[in-house]
């Protein structure tokens, strides 16, 4: 099943979409840390390697969860949601 466009979201769906996006800044916070830390380890026990550039991989990850939160957050205001 395709998903909806967020515009086309009924406001319950939309409620319940922020509240799902709610921990995702969380995880990717964790996520970036961890990958930073294997980077680091990486790089101080075998110098600059694939490891060193690992944390780079998952940043358009974390782009677009930013950007799909952002894009909740002002249909909620523009719906006066808040």
């Amino acid at each position: 099943m395709k998903q909806k466009q967020l515009a086309e979201l009924t406001d319950e769906e939309l409620l319940q979409e922020a509240k799902n996006l709610k921990p995702t800044n969380v995880y990717d916070a964790v996520i970036f840390g961890f990958l930073i830390g294997v980077a680091i380890y990486s790089s101080v026990k075998n110098g600059l390697g694939w490891l060193t550039f690992l944390p780079l991989i998952y940043l358009p990850i974390a782009a677009k969860n930013k950007t799909k939160i952002k894009e909740v957050n002002k249909l909620l205001k523009e719906r006066n949601l808040n």
